[in-house]
């Protein structure tokens, strides 16, 4: 199925190490938690170093994109991973050794979060300069599979493996993957010149960024809709979506309502590998409303079936959506400020979580939990298809392939003239 792409070098690599790091990265929150709170026993501690971890990342996001577009991306990657490789390292050393400190972890992964804030963007940038642009909608289809893989995977594996050998030798294995997946991404043979001109600052390039995000009607369009959706609906499903469903189903339904949509984005990702349409963005902005529907289905009162099976999907349609967004932004946006476009893009979509994330609670003492959840289901699902009103998002084409053969060569990197 995907042996096209396989039989490039360059790509197996890349996905080896993304597939070993995605393993550790999906271990890791469950592993942390626990270490957490057996260490301090303290909820509060465990709100101070998750947000030691997101706050950075947020922050340094632009700078990670300027960063990505200015030198190597394979060169980014690989500090930025080696990077994370100490910081957890630090972390699961600090728990294998009984020297718990909120401090030293939180500053630990104030640092992991930093350095995620460079890994992101450059990731995003660096599949193009790896394969056709025609093979640009199986390859997110086959690092979406790993990705969903994982977190299918992860949590389950981690759970497993603090039970059986604690949470130390856990988050060590998430640094040991940091590291391994290194290794990896140093068997590429990217270019390793500046893409952005070197005489220009690092605050030039973030601004030259925000002027190519605004230049393209499509990506903010869709990066607004995300924003708005990511504030009516995650807050909204992380904290009513548990709450609401003990109260109809049972607490082990939430359990299966995750699984569900676990599933659901594993199958998507697989089926966006053979998927073929004219419009891609069209098809994943009609799609994104389907997240909607588990928010839907809480406000209506149904039961852990109804549930369950919306979950499902709400799994396909983020699946769909999530390969149509970044093949789209890889095949039309320009090489040489793609990282920091779709840094903007990140930036914009998520810093409304915590700001739902904070609204949800006091709505639903106001008007009700399940009022305030089929609210959400109904904005999301508006929220989704509004960019569908540009004819930049319904008309962008796709570069399609039914490309079955060898893989064709790939261009070299694009160079600043």
């Amino acid at each position: 199925m995907y042996s096209p792409l396989f039989r490039q070098t360059e790509f197996r690599s890349f996905f080896a190490g993304r597939l070993v790091s995605l393993l550790g990265s999906s271990m890791a929150p469950v592993a942390l938690a626990f270490a957490v709170l057996d260490s301090s026993g303290s909820a509060h501690d465990l709100g101070i170093v998750l947000s030691a971890h997101m706050l950075p990342l947020l922050a340094l996001l632009l700078v990670g994109g300027a960063t990505a577009d200015r030198f190597s991306r394979r060169t980014v990657l690989m500090a930025a991973h080696l990077g994370s490789a100490l910081t957890q390292g630090g972390v699961a050393a600090l728990l294998l050794s009984g020297h718990y400190s909120l401090v030293l972890v939180a500053v630990l992964e104030f640092l992991n979060g930093a350095l995620a804030a460079f890994i992101t963007p450059a990731l995003r940038g660096i599949v193009p300069q790896l394969v056709d642009k025609t093979l640009l909608r199986q390859a997110n289809s086959v690092l979406g599979s790993a990705r969903n893989a994982c977190k299918i995977l992860g949590p389950s594996l981690s759970g497993v493996l603090v039970v059986a050998v604690g949470s130390g030798p856990a988050i060590a294995f998430d640094a040991f993957t940091y590291l391994l997946a290194a290794g990896l991404l140093a068997r590429l043979t990217l270019a390793t010149g500046t893409i952005a001109p070197r005489r220009a600052t690092v605050l030039t390039d973030i601004r030259v960024g925000w002027t190519e995000f605004r230049r393209i009607p499509w990506v903010w369009a869709g990066t607004m809709s995300f924003c708005l959706m990511n504030l009516v609906q995650t807050g909204t499903w992380q904290i009513l979506g548990p709450q609401l469903t003990r109260q109809i189903s049972g607490e082990a339904t939430w359990g299966f309502v995750l699984s569900a949509r676990g599933v659901g984005l594993l199958v998507s990702s697989l089926l966006m590998y053979r998927i073929v349409v004219r419009h891609l963005l069209r098809l994943g902005q009609l799609t994104s409303a389907l997240a909607a529907l588990p928010l839907l289905v809480l406000g209506a009162h149904l039961h852990a079936p109804w549930l369950v099976a919306g979950a499902f999907i709400a799994g396909l349609g983020s699946s769909v959506t999530a390969v149509a967004w970044d093949t789209s932004l890889q095949e039309h946006v320009p090489a040489q400020v793609l990282s920091r476009v779709t840094s903007y893009d990140d930036v914009l979509s998520y810093i409304a979580i915590p700001v739902g994330q904070l609204a949800v609670g006091p709505l639903a003492q106001t008007f009700g939990g399940f009022r305030v959840a089929a609210a959400a289901g109904v904005l999301a699902a508006a929220a989704a298809v509004i960019p569908l009103a540009f004819t930049a998002v319904r008309r962008l084409p796709h570069a399609r392939s039914d490309h079955v053969g060898p893989v064709p060569p790939v261009p070299g990197p694009v160079r600043p003239t």
